[in-house]
């Protein structure tokens, strides 16, 4: 293999660490919606999510080292079918029967199909998967998510507002309030670094309301200190402790509209230009559970399409 192809191929395998890296950081965050979604004395579904999380950290390595592997087989066969070309140009094949380096070509042409086939096969796989997917879409118009957006956009219509859809990446909340704060420049990362710096320093109001999954134990003061960090660093899911320190730090209003109940209103002796801010809450937007979306004025062309 020439030294060129060499270095195409170390690029394009740090190109798949760097992105296995990403997929373990996602993954973080997602668990954390996972824990965040649990209520606070059910075991049951403190033992489901546990395995949830467990599934989803085992299909992560699993597809990891494959997909590793397949990279790896690829660049030996790869490699394999430039020095066969450099060997079949100096092939001497007589009339006398099959040589040594004949044997060989048969060998990796083998390989090479045998290769093929596996990726063929994960071809139809993707091909399968998606045309589940296509048809669980359909599924979904009579489920649980679809009803629960349309009685939101109900509620939203009745105040004269539409869902503004922000983006299921783990960072909806804050980018949700960033939305419905533009004249004030705050971005998801600025209110990030804002509600761990607040969580830090008034962990008497919010160490309390942590518990872990297995136990049901509070945070220790490391594993708080580690739960606020990540809020800061990765795009970990936030729900109602954070939307509380969101509404001190803004000194504003938050209501969240909910498909089933009342408002949840935070911050209700906030009354300044800063709020309210409004949001739509989802319980069922998603597989893993909760979401935000931001609201919006409706347009006249809005109210013509009713």
């Amino acid at each position: 293999m020439s030294d060129e192809n060499v270095g195409d191929s170390s690029g394009e395998e740090e190109s798949l660490h760097e992105k296995h890296r990403k997929e373990k950081k996602d993954l973080l965050a997602e668990i954390q919606k996972i824990r965040h979604s649990v209520p606070k004395n059910d075991k049951k579904k403190k033992k489901e999510a546990q395995e949830q999380i467990a599934k989803l950290e085992n299909e992560l390595k699993d597809r990891h080292e494959r997909e590793l592997a397949e990279f790896k087989g690829n660049s030996i066969s790869s490699g394999a079918d430039q020095e066969l070309t450099g060997k079949m140009g100096n092939l001497d094949v007589g009339n006398t029967g099959e040589t040594k380096e004949s044997a060989e070509v048969a060998k990796r042409r083998k390989q090479m199909a045998k290769n093929q086939k596996r990726r063929d096969k994960k071809s139809e796989k993707n091909k399968e998967r998606d045309a589940m997917l296509k048809q669980q879409e359909l599924d979904n118009l009579s489920g649980k998510r679809h009803l629960e957006t349309q009685k939101i956009k109900q509620l939203l219509a009745a105040r004269n507002l539409k869902i503004h859809e922000i983006a299921s990446d783990g960072n909806c909340l804050y980018n949700a309030i960033s939305h419905q704060m533009k004249n004030e420049k705050v971005t998801n990362e600025s209110l990030r670094r804002q509600t761990s710096d607040h969580m830090k320093g008034n962990a008497d109001e919010f160490l309390p309301f942590l518990t872990k999954l297995d136990t049901g134990d509070c945070y220790t003061p490391e594993e708080y200190e580690y739960y606020c960090d990540a809020i800061a660093n990765t795009s970990t899911w936030g729900g109602h402790l954070e939307i509380q320190a969101i509404s001190k730090i803004l000194k504003c209003r938050i209501e969240i509209i909910q498909a089933e109940g009342a408002p949840i209103i935070l911050g209700e002796d906030h009354n300044n230009s800063n709020g309210p801010i409004v949001l739509a809450y989802h319980r069922h937007a998603f597989g893993l559970g909760e979401h935000y979306n931001s609201v919006e004025p409706k347009s006249e062309i809005d109210a013509e399409n009713l």
